[in-house]
């Protein structure tokens, strides 16, 4: 296995108030056989109404729902969804996030995480919540945008208001539960991911600015022009116009997704003819924002090859477990009898610095289950990462990642009771058969981007994603037919940018060497990687001494090649969507949902549904 390493040491939560009928009868005593009968009568009438009133109040809710409204965080130009909040509706306040993130799947990037009033305080309890009032949603890691929303009276608005939906591949929001069919994106839609050089006007030479367009900033033409607006930062303001390379006024929202990858950006300033002719220094800039690599460049010396499996970690320290511990997976007298119980131990089927992994069968069901035993007496000092790895697997229920179904912690070792998948690791299958095809590999990222944007949209990061941790089951034909995330040992909840240097090295994203924070995006630049390994065999980033100083020199500089004769047969796509997947610039690199939405993944399932094999 490549080993995941921490490069610096530095790698890291009604009463029913019975209304009792206190009748207080103060009434003289009277010897009247009548004054006392009608006495009787009155206090049984108000218990009966008592009982009445209890009976239907247990029935009915006893609050009124509050109707109140939703923005989406800095987006002007929505107006809003209006909902009923109750606490018969909403028991708590993640149970109300997690209804507004399904309503606003096409406008968040991610999952519903706070809520704020208009004037920009934060909302913590259902309570807080004003009946008429407007409030903010924001995703995990969003600065609240205090700006004008499109105000529109409650009274004019349905409250069964709902988004159209864009469908897509296992979108993680929609069916990535309990395996729900695939389900197809909108044919519809003009809009997909890409980068846009964006032109600032200005005293020239002008500044040139880069700009990633998508569905969630880009579902109409006001939306671009407003995310221009906040990319260029123009002096005068709001940015009005917009005009490509050649001088054409750009009035629609397709014209954003065309041909056209440079734009230039005004207010309302009087345009004229020489503003569309490039001094040599803004061509050079606008030439350098370009792809950093070179397309059908041929290959010098001999073909690279993928890293050794088991290679040295950065310290050069590796971890061998004993004869007897690779044999049987542990000492016997160490497993916890719930496992001697209820499986049948079989051989091991992998392990690396600090566990071992056993293939068992469950005695009751025959069912295969993998069983991975964590040393812990090799972890001194880590112990936290065996808790991470734990609280975030119980968070994670996904059909492409490895189920945990329970754990057992002793004092020697903790034991993982996990999903067990039949065909091994990608690097194994990569090992044997060197390249996939087009139509292979499109399954693989479809599988892969799901599970990412998965748990990215509950704020947590994988960290080591690479081929030893991506599991696959293969068909009858030998076909690959399903990827599943594994091993989240270095997986961790991003609540503010991340420091500690970890990961593997020819995976690990550039943000990290440079040791200026990092985020969710790290996993996406590590499956760009795996994409091109996929398809010719090799990584894009080597070092052909086997030396990090020349590999991580080679990353920084984010400049890599398709060489001929490996990428003849490529296709145009995909080699779009991995020089997205590998942009140096996190804030233009796709995101996981860019990824299941480029055009490459998302082409139906019909034009290579029967692909044979490799």
């Amino acid at each position: 296995m490549f080993e995941s390493v921490n490069m610096n040491e530095r790698m890291e939560e009604s009463n029913h108030t019975t209304s009792t009928i206190s009748r207080s009868n103060s009434r003289t005593s009277s010897n009247s056989e009548l004054e006392r009968e009608i006495a009787d009568l009155d206090i049984n009438a108000l218990k009966n109404n008592s009982i009445k009133k209890r009976v239907s109040s247990s029935r009915t809710p006893t609050r009124k729902a509050k109707r109140v409204r939703f923005y989406r965080n800095g987006d002007r130009f929505y107006s809003g969804i209006v909902i009923a909040v109750s606490n018969e509706r909403y028991r708590s306040f993640e149970s109300l996030t997690e209804d507004l993130t399904r309503i606003l799947e096409d406008r968040v990037p991610a999952a519903v995480r706070h809520i704020y009033t208009i004037s920009g305080k934060k909302i913590t309890t259902l309570d807080e919540i004003v009946d008429g009032t407007n409030y903010v949603c924001l995703c995990n890691n969003e600065t609240f945008k205090k700006i004008e929303y499109n105000s529109t009276p409650l009274a004019n608005v349905k409250s069964n208001n709902r988004l159209s939906k864009v469908f897509r591949p296992s979108s993680p929001l929609k069916n990535g539960i309990n395996g729900s069919p695939i389900i197809k994106y909108s044919e519809n839609s003009v809009v997909h991911p890409r980068i846009v050089t964006l032109i600032r006007n200005g005293t020239k030479p002008r500044k040139i600015h880069r700009l990633l367009l998508n569905k969630r900033n880009s579902p109409s033409f006001d939306h671009v022009l407003t995310a221009i607006t906040q990319c260029v930062k123009l002096d005068t303001g709001c940015v009005r116009k917009v005009y490509s390379l050649c001088g054409t006024p750009v009035l629609s929202l397709e014209q954003f997704f065309g041909q056209d990858e440079v734009f230039f950006a005004y207010g309302n300033e009087r345009v004229g003819q020489d503003d569309f002719k490039l001094e040599p220094e803004e061509s050079k800039a606008v030439q350098q924002t370009r792809k950093t690599l070179r397309n059908g460049t041929a290959s010098n010396g001999p073909k690279p090859k993928m890293p050794v499996k088991n290679s040295v970690n950065l310290h050069n320290v590796t971890y061998e477990l004993d004869e007897k511990f690779l044999e049987s997976g542990i000492d016997p007298t160490d497993v916890p009898e719930y496992i001697l119980n209820n499986y049948a131990l079989g051989e091991v089927i992998g392990n690396g610095n600090f566990a071992a992994v056993l293939k068992m069968k469950d005695k009751a069901t025959n069912k295969d289950f993998a069983l991975k035993i964590i040393d812990k007496s090799m972890c001194k000092g880590k112990e936290h990462y065996i808790d991470a790895e734990v609280r975030v697997m119980k968070k994670l229920n996904h059909p492409h990642i490895m189920s945990l179904y329970k754990d057992i912690d002793t004092v020697n070792n903790m034991y993982l009771i996990l999903e067990y998948v039949s065909g091994g690791d990608l690097f194994d299958v990569i090992t044997k058969l060197t390249r996939f095809s087009e139509a292979q590999a499109r399954i693989m990222i479809r599988h892969l981007a799901s599970a990412m944007a998965y748990i990215h949209s509950l704020g947590i990061v994988h960290r080591d994603v690479k081929p030893e941790n991506l599991l696959v089951e293969m068909g009858p034909n030998g076909t690959f037919t399903e990827l599943k995330l594994a091993d989240f040992g270095l997986a961790c909840e991003v609540v503010e940018p991340l420091f500690a240097v970890c990961g593997t090295p020819t995976y690990v994203a550039p943000e990290i060497l440079m040791e200026t924070g990092y985020g969710l995006k790290i996993d996406v630049w590590a499956a760009g990687i795996i994409l091109y390994i996929m398809l010719c065999g090799f990584p894009p980033f080597v070092s052909y001494d086997n030396q990090q100083e020349p590999l991580f020199d080679a990353i920084l500089s984010g400049v890599y090649e398709f060489p001929e004769p490996y990428w003849n047969d490529i296709g145009e796509g995909v080699r779009d969507l991995i020089s997205n997947m590998l942009q140096s610039d996190p804030n233009l690199r796709f995101s996981a949902e860019d990824v299941l939405d480029h055009p490459w993944t998302i082409i139906d399932e019909e034009c290579f549904a029967d692909v044979g094999q490799y």
